[in-house]
This record gives structure tokens, C-alpha cells and sequence, in this order.
């Protein structure tokens, strides 16, 4: 990361399916190695599912990264670890509140905040534009910051 400018990320992490705990552990490794230095990590909070609904509680946390990939890299990053830890497609329940697609997982990983950055493209949307709404990242998130 020589000369590189070093960004500030906050990453939301959740699972609801499968060793929840390691497998967000595994995914803050997996961040910490190919996204870059994850320099705080909030504690995990159990939470209700948001948005459907399911028998299967949550663990949820964040995590702040230091890296010199682009918002764009981070996302297509942090899509293929999800990918590697089981994360199906994102098919199932559609919320009424937004056009997302809602379901049970293994992983999720959400950019929260990128430096003070705003972008609002089809696919990325920084700040996450529903994080005010969920308890299970303000909570965490506020731990951190």
C-alpha cells in the first residue's frame, strides 16, 4: 500500500445460518487479508431478522477497515467472500419497505461508510442508504466509531 491513499471503511457484517460466530470471524480474516487492515471490530449483538421472516436469529457486527482499494473493488471484494462462505444469490423475500431481496444467510456484508464518500449507483450506494434504520448496525457502528 506504498503511496497509496489509505481509506477509511465501515463493512456491516450478519449471518443468521450455519456457525454464525465463525463464520464471521472467518469473514473479518478474509477482509483483513485481501480488503486490508481491519483495525476495529465491534462486538456481535443478536438481533431479529429485518425486513421477512424466519426462525433464525442474527449475529451482527462491524468492523472498520483501512484500504487502499476503491469503493467498487471493496464491494466485488467483499461479494466473493460471501460467495466463498456459502452466500447464495439474492433471492426470496422482496420487503415492501425497498426493492431489496431479503432472506436467510450465511454472510452478509454490507459498506456502510467509505470515507465521506456519497455514491449512488444501481448496485453500491454508500452511505448504505437504510443503515439509520437498523438498530443491529447503528449499535455496533456507534461502538466503533
Amino acid at each position: 500500500m506504498r503511496g497509496e491513499r489509505i481509506h477509511r471503511v465501515f463493512l456491516g457484517l450478519g449471518s443468521n445460518l450455519g456457525r454464525r460466530r465463525s463464520l464471521l470471524k472467518r469473514a473479518i480474516q478474509l477482509i483483513g487479508e485481501r480488503v486490508g487492515e481491519v483495525v476495529r471490530k465491534s462486538s456481535f449483538i443478536e438481533t431479529e431478522p429485518w425486513g421477512f421472516e424466519s426462525k433464525h436469529k442474527f449475529l451482527n457486527g462491524v468492523i472498520l477497515c483501512e484500504t487502499d482499494k476503491s469503493p467498487r473493488e471493496v464491494l466485488m471484494l467483499t461479494q466473493q467472500i460471501e460467495r466463498e462462505l456459502g452466500r447464495k444469490k439474492h433471492i426470496s423475500h422482496l420487503s415492501p419497505l425497498t426493492t431489496h431481496l431479503y432472506q436467510d444467510r450465511p454472510i452478509d456484508i454490507d459498506i456502510l461508510l467509505y470515507d465521506d464518500l456519497t455514491i449512488d449507483e444501481p448496485d453500491l450506494k454508500i452511505p448504505h442508504p437504510l443503515m439509520q434504520q437498523r438498530d443491529f448496525v447503528m449499535i455496533p457502528l456507534k461502538e466503533i466509531q
